[in-house]
């Protein structure tokens, strides 16, 4: 407990600054996600808090995240669009979703899984973050300009047929399963069909062309219209904002420039009485848990979703671990990269109780709290019970705050959160790949197909094509370099090394000597195959260098097994000389050793070989 509070003076003001930076960015990813402010709220408090109790990195302050509120925001619009457009009736599958992803997260880090993520390629995580930033600057647009579609009457108008259908569908449906939709109840249909109210089609119209409206291609086909119906003061709200954030900057970074901006706009904009358009009311109380997530339980509404939960998890998974490096590089410390998985995957499960959006480690946070001081988890504690303060005592106020400010934070986000290091890159990477007559850099191919893919159709399938390229791009690279190494030609021409210098002359036309420089996995296996082909009739030994074959995986193993029966067959002797652990412990479980290589043609180094070949020449 003493080591807790040991540097509480500086974890105290970490934690308030951290806290204040959060605040109108948990306010703007709560709304961008489509649950609300108080949503972005409650999950900055509960994560921050829990996060930071629990986890592996001393000074880092979690909660929302462009992101994760970007696959957020994906699912809560689905699962919304299935339940008639009303997020009370989905917030329960929507929560169980979030909650499945921070078990997860806590499944990660018991596995021990938290030191691979590291391993996934710069340009998959580059082309995401600038999709994020891409997604987040298109779909604010709308609200910077005050249009929202399901206002929009006459937009609105053009989905009437589609939703009466859809709700005919329903119906129809709703009968199916309760075995009365045969001829003799027809009737039961009809008067069923006769009661649906011009409000519900147009509840269901509105839901419809919200949906059709959404994300950037949605965003793109309706702005023309948006563009007709500017409210002239949501935008100068917006443009105040954006510019107080980037100017006050150059004044001073002391204080958070997207809080001031939140401030002074907001304030003159209900202190001189505008006709703005508030936030959603934040409830006032301490957040209640939302047990209905466990009372109304459906499997067969979360199954759609648990690749989605299991993004989210991944990529808090990294966003946190790469803000942990941050903070190392910053403290001189060493995180506990599983510990770290498991304190997010806590804060996320209990967030998802309260009804929060999940988040992760965020990086400006973390900066903003070591350079204020923080050095323990108490920081992140502070940072959190701060906004549950605020919560407590500000909901009221906090609700004045105009739409089109929060607007105008996110598009600030959405600027900084776009790579440019990896952008700037592009024309300067190796051109590794053919493409017809162009060469092209597979760096930037998988760039540009996650970045893509990511804005215009599914973050989550754009990941795992992006890593699927990236993994099949490393094998052929790696393949193509061990062919090179392990020189794939006669074997005539097959350089010595040092140790065979001596090696008696009158044996070189019997004996072949073949160096393998790299491991034998399925990226090398069509090359290894030439072997067979290189080794001359008058060949009756084959020595097999194995000093630089660190790996063979299984595809390698049974190449190598037909290579050796082909050879034996062929009446040659095969002998290997210097046989690394991993490579003879896989040569042993089928077999292949002492089957096909009896361990006295097994050899330590290139002199014993030698001298076995000479007594048995």
């Amino acid at each position: 407990m003493k080591h807790f509070f040991s540097n509480f003076k500086g974890d105290l003001f970490g934690g308030i600054t951290a806290g204040i930076v959060a605040l109108p960015l948990a306010l703007a990813f709560g709304v961008s996600s489509g649950m609300g402010p108080s949503a972005g709220l409650y999950g900055a408090i509960f994560i921050s808090f829990f996060a930071a109790l629990f986890g592996g990195t001393n000074t880092q302050i979690s909660g929302p995240t462009a992101p994760m509120t970007a696959v957020s925001m994906v699912v809560v619009a689905s699962i919304v669009a299935m339940n008639d457009g009303d997020l009370e009736k989905a917030l329960p599958a929507i929560l169980l979703v979030f909650l499945l992803a921070g078990l997860l997260q806590i499944i990660l880090g018991l596995a021990g899984l938290g030191k691979y993520i590291r391993y996934i390629p710069y340009p998959v995580v580059s082309g995401f973050m600038t999709a994020i930033g891409v997604i987040i600057l298109v779909t604010q647009m709308l609200p910077s300009i005050g249009y929202y579609p399901k206002e929009d009457a006459a937009f609105v108008d053009q989905f009437r047929p589609r939703a009466e259908e859809v709700i005919l569908k329903n119906i129809l449906n709703e009968e199916s399963n309760e075995g009365i939709l045969v001829l003799e109840d027809f009737q039961e249909t009809l008067d069923r069909a006769g009661e649906v109210s011009e409000e519900n089609i147009l509840k269901e119209a509105q839901t419809l062309a919200n949906k059709d409206a959404s994300g950037v291609i949605g965003t793109i086909k309706v702005l023309p219209r948006a563009l007709q119906q500017i409210d002239w003061l949501e935008l100068a709200l917006a443009l105040a904002t954006i510019l107080i954030i980037y100017g006050f900057k150059r004044i001073t970074t002391a204080i958070p420039s997207a809080l001031v901006a939140l401030l002074v706009v907001s304030g003159v904009a209900y202190g001189f009485g505008l006709d703005y358009r508030p936030i959603q009311q934040i409830p006032s109380g301490f957040p209640v848990p939302h047990l209905d997530i466990f009372s109304e339980f459906k499997l067969t509404s979360v199954t759609p979703y648990i690749f989605t939960a299991l993004t989210l998890a991944l990529l808090g998974a990294i966003d946190s671990l790469l803000t942990s490096v941050v903070a190392d590089n910053m403290t001189k410390t060493q995180h506990k990269p599983n510990k770290e998985l498991m304190g997010q995957g806590i804060g996320n499960s209990i967030a998802a109780i309260f009804g929060g959006i999940p988040g992760a480690g965020a990086t400006i946070r973390t900066v903003v709290n070591i350079n204020a001081g923080g050095k323990t988890r108490l920081s992140g504690m502070i940072a959190g019970i701060l906004l549950l303060i605020v919560l407590l005592a500000l909901g009221p106020v906090a609700s004045k705050i105009p739409a089109a400010v929060l607007a105008g934070i996110l598009v600030t986000v959405g600027i900084g959160v776009i790579d440019y290091k990896g952008l700037r890159a592009m024309p300067y990477l190796p051109r590794d790949i053919k493409f017809g007559p162009l060469k092209i850099s597979s760096e930037v191919v998988i760039m540009l197909v996650v970045m893509v893919l990511s804005s215009i159709w599914n973050l989550v399938y754009a990941v795992g094509i992006g890593l699927v390229i990236a993994s099949l791009m490393f094998m052929k690279k790696m393949g193509d370099l061990t062919a090179k190494r392990s020189d794939v030609k006669t074997l005539l021409e097959e350089k010595g090394w040092a140790d065979e210098v001596d090696f008696p002359e009158d044996l070189k036309k019997k004996v072949f000597i073949k160096h393998l420089k790299g491991p034998l996995f399925f990226g090398f296996t069509s090359e290894f195959q030439q072997l067979a082909k290189q080794i001359p009739k008058t060949a009756s030994t084959v020595v097999i260098r194995m000093d630089r074959m660190q790996y063979l995986d299984q595809s390698g193993l049974y190449i190598l097994e037909d290579l050796l029966i082909d050879l034996k067959n062929a009446g040659i002797t095969v002998l290997f000389v210097h046989v690394l652990v991993q490579p003879k412990y896989m040569m042993e479980r089928v077999k292949l050793i002492p089957s096909l290589i009896p361990e006295d043609q097994i050899f330590d180094d290139f002199a014993a070989c030698t001298a076995y070949i000479k007594k048995n020449a």
